[in-house]
């Protein structure tokens, strides 16, 4: 009898450590939010460099998750990279509205952020937000501020 409680209870915390992991998988593969039965639309976003954005970013307003970026191509026309995102049916935004790739924190993981426009009209299903300003790159923001400190020293020995 007291073997049988104690496999039973080994087996509850074997489930635990199971549902555990899968929770923490799904946390570190950002697909914690999936939505099966939501309704989305999607519009799209050229961007000169996205940095190192990845599918599944979200897609934030006002600090809240609006969507979910679906997938990102490479445009052989413009040379610039195609974001398209999955935007929840329930946020409306009006067709002027910019986006731009943000990155929370210090140097975590980079999403997209919504601003809203003025227009009267929302964006629907395919259309293009014309507005964005692409990532920032610290090592080209490191390379500035050299090369401005270095044509600073030429100045002043004149």
């Amino acid at each position: 009898m007291q073997r049988k409680s104690l496999d039973a209870w080994v087996g509850i915390f074997v489930l635990l450590g199971v549902a555990a992991l899968i929770f923490l998988a799904l946390k570190a593969g950002n697909m914690s939010s999936l939505s099966f039965g939501q309704k989305t639309y999607t519009v799209t976003a050229k961007f000169d460099n996205i940095g190192g954005l990845k599918a599944r970013a979200a897609v934030k307003s006002a600090g809240v998750v609006v969507g979910r970026v679906d997938s990102i191509s490479f445009d052989d026309n413009t040379f610039r990279a195609s974001v398209a995102m999955n935007m929840n049916d329930s946020y409306k935004f009006p067709k002027d509205s910019s986006a731009k790739i943000l990155t929370s924190g210090l140097l975590g993981e980079q999403y997209i952020g919504i601003e809203p426009g003025g227009d009267t009209k929302n964006l629907a299903a395919g259309d293009n937000i014309k507005m964005t300003q692409s990532a920032i790159v610290l090592e080209n923001l490191i390379g500035q501020f050299l090369y401005s400190k270095a044509a600073e020293g030429k100045d002043d020995s004149k």
